[in-house]
């Protein structure tokens, strides 16, 4: 049950961003603290630092989950609470980990963590197995785009190493995988506390023929960064500087100059362009093209860059820039998936705000249509009439029809995930409640 299921060919490149996922007290902490430890990526005097705070805790051995663990809440509770963010290197690549929640109040910042995360490490105690946790942080990488997870069946000194209990969890996560549609999933018996199987293959696991988890990151390709898509840009900014006014020693020092800032989210954007501008549909083309105040020919996708147009037309933050020949159709209603993050439950009556790329608008949410079981996965549908009383609770996820105040370029999020995502923001006290992807 340890070998590698793959759909495609991809090869290694680049930095990797990894977030690590899974219930409370599964040891992702302990787990990112071996990682850095036994890679050698600490500096003498945190290594003096942690070993001091382990003796104060009255531990025996190094706490290494201290290294991530850095919020005074957390090492008072002992489990985490903010997301994390580590790097550390290897000779064969770079990496950011993102030590994600376990507590399911805390799903919001899991959420945040796998959002950007080239693969997800899914950890499991092997004593409990799968738990309700593990399922929603599975099935929210997959819903985040996030195309690889390793399974790291984690203490396995707990269950006396046993190749039976590997087996038996490895085989039940890859049926529940197979409905989540990874391209790739890995299954790495480890102990994050001893680090057998994580950076070293240890003494212990003699049984397990694949890759250290460290290997496997090593190896693993990243997500794709949409050079090849449409391209989309998102405005941020509108620049305006009069005649002299500029800074001194940038592009725009000695001329009259209007020019729009964002990061290219897909595709490329070269000088003569055509452009067209949602959601007033008109058209310009690119004049002028900066990447971080350098004069360039083209930009690609994640290049931050400002650009001017052959002439004035109606654009302000929170408009989109796309090429015309396939720019999307702007919207007010569609129909999205929520996994909500609030204690106080969805009101389809209340107005919510979304935030979609760069614009904020005023929402209703409807009633849901349906759910996701958590223990099943399997999509449960719900009694979404008026009056009905079906809501979204805490950690739910399901699926809702949305209408927003302006018509908005909505597109799949599996297509454009800057276009395809938004969040949920309570207008009365200002609280992120949800994180939404578009069907």
């Amino acid at each position: 049950m340890a070998e590698t299921v793959t759909t495609d060919d991809a090869e290694p490149t680049g930095l990797l961003r990894m977030a690590t996922a899974g219930s409370v007290d599964d040891g992702k902490s302990t787990l990112i603290g071996r990682l850095l430890n036994d890679s050698r990526s600490l500096m003498a005097d945190q290594v003096t630092a942690i070993e001091a705070a382990s003796r104060r805790r009255g531990r025996t051995n190094v706490d290494l989950s201290l290294l991530t663990d850095g919020l005074v809440a957390e090492r008072e509770q002992g489990i985490t609470i903010d997301v994390a963010y580590r790097y550390f290197s290897t000779p064969a690549r770079k990496f950011i980990i993102a030590d994600s929640p376990g507590h399911a109040q805390y799903t919001r910042n899991m959420v945040t963590a796998a959002s950007t995360a080239d693969v997800a490490v899914v950890l499991v105690d092997a004593r409990h197995g799968l738990q309700d946790q593990t399922r929603r942080h599975a099935y929210l990488s997959s819903w985040v785009g996030i195309p690889r997870v390793a399974l790291a069946i984690n203490k396995m000194d707990l269950v006396d190493w046993s190749q039976e209990r590997f087996e038996e969890l490895a085989t039940a996560f890859r049926r529940l995988a197979a409905q989540l549609g990874f391209s790739e999933v890995r299954a790495i018996p480890i102990s994050a506390l001893h680090g057998d199987m994580v950076v070293d293959r240890g003494d212990s696991l003699g049984w397990y023929g694949g890759p250290t988890l460290l290997e496997w990151l090593e190896g693993a390709p990243t997500r794709s960064a949409g050079i090849d898509g449409t391209m989309r840009l998102a405005v941020q900014r509108v620049v305006r500087v009069a005649q002299g006014q500029g800074q001194p020693g940038s592009p725009f020092a000695d001329r009259e100059f209007r020019g729009y800032q964002g990061t290219i989210a897909s595709g490329e954007i070269a000088i003569g362009q055509e452009l067209v501008a949602l959601p007033s549909n008109q058209r310009a083309r690119v004049t002028s093209l900066f990447v971080a105040d350098r004069v360039q020919d083209r930009a690609q996708a994640g290049d931050a860059i400002t650009i001017a147009l052959d002439r004035e037309i109606d654009i302000s933050r929170g408009d989109l820039l796309a090429n015309p020949d396939d720019a999307p159709q702007p919207a007010r209603e569609v129909e999205a998936e929520l996994c909500w993050f609030d204690a106080e439950a969805l009101d389809p009556v209340r107005p919510y705000r979304i935030k979609h790329a760069t614009r904020t608008v005023r929402a209703r949410l409807g009633a849901p249509l349906s759910r996701i079981d958590v223990e099943t996965l399997e999509t449960v549908a719900c009694d979404a009439r008026p009056g009905a009383g079906s809501t979204l609770q805490m950690n739910d996820i399901g699926r809702i029809r949305l209408q927003a105040q302006q018509p908005l370029p909505f597109e799949p999020y599996r297509d454009q995930a800057v276009t395809g995502a938004f969040i949920v923001i309570d207008e009365a006290t200002n609280r992120t409640v949800a994180a939404g992807t578009v069907v």
